[in-house]
């Protein structure tokens, strides 16, 4: 962490905050959310269509945008107005049909079919996704990767103890951007993260770490470190946290729109590959 403390406060910290606030202002809105994975969360109205859209949506987040959105249109579009609906009503067969042929770079059909199977058997038990993240959540945990370990393992019991290739897992020493990006979307609420879940308080939040957030994060001195990993992750997120104690993951959108819109701040920001 590479603020100076003095006095209790950072003077660094302080002259941040301002700087994140005002770009807060300008970027956090939800006419800025287009073209972002986020945009599927908003097609539904009920939390239960909503987490499932999120988890699609956020797994399938690497690569070029119009791929994504591409990639997560053709996995919600055959389930129709309710993902959660079809989920409940479709036998094993049908989901793994309905992925069949399914490519997004490296995922497969099978990969989605064994995504949307764990969250089949998840919701059956639990009632839910965010049932079953509360139940493995604790308030006493530091953040939210204790949780997000067990909830994982969850899943994949429920996909009959197979991997899923597209949820990552902290216990494996992954960074888990694309995971902690659908906790962001589910546990914030403003005017761009629709804030489904509720009892997980924001401030367990991690940012989502990559090789542009790695940058921006660089660029603002946050960090020195070399690798776009999860120690990375925590030690940015300690930083936002001296400014944002409560939602250290506040200005990860606004920082995002800023690079994709070439803003220059303690260093050029680079747009934000997903």
């Amino acid at each position: 962490m590479l603020f100076v403390t003095v006095n209790g406060a950072s003077k660094i910290a302080v002259k941040l905050r301002a700087r994140l606030e005002a770009m807060y202002l300008r970027y956090n809105r939800v006419d800025l959310i287009h073209p972002d994975p986020l945009e599927f969360v908003y097609r539904y109205t009920a939390a239960a269509d909503r987490e499932i859209a999120g988890l699609v949506a956020a797994c399938l987040a690497y690569g070029r945008v119009a791929q994504i959105l591409a990639g997560v249109d053709r996995i919600l579009k055959p389930m129709g107005p309710s993902p959660s609906l079809f989920l409940r009503t479709a036998r094993r067969d049908d989901v793994v049909a309905m992925a069949q042929g399914f490519k997004h770079r490296w995922t497969t059909g099978a990969d989605v079919a064994g995504l949307l199977l764990g969250v089949k058997g998840t919701v059956a038990e639990f009632g839910s996704l965010e049932a079953a993240f509360r139940s493995v959540f604790r308030p006493d945990h530091q953040n939210v990767l204790p949780a997000l370990c067990e909830w994982v393992g969850l899943l994949m019991r429920a996909n009959g103890g197979q991997p899923i290739k597209l949820l990552a897992s902290p216990a494996d020493g992954s960074a888990c951007k694309r995971l902690l990006l659908f906790l962001r979307w589910m546990v914030r609420k403003d005017d761009v993260d629709p804030g489904v879940w509720s009892g997980i308080p924001p401030s367990k939040l991690l940012v989502p770490m990559d090789t542009h957030m790695h940058r921006i994060s660089l660029a603002l001195k946050l960090t020195r470190r070399k690798q776009a990993d999860l120690r990375t992750a925590l030690e940015v997120t300690h930083a936002f946290r001296q400014i944002a104690p409560e939602d250290p993951v506040r200005y990860d959108f606004a920082l995002t729109r800023a690079g994709m819109r070439g803003e220059t701040f303690s260093g050029r920001l680079r747009r934000r590959g997903t």
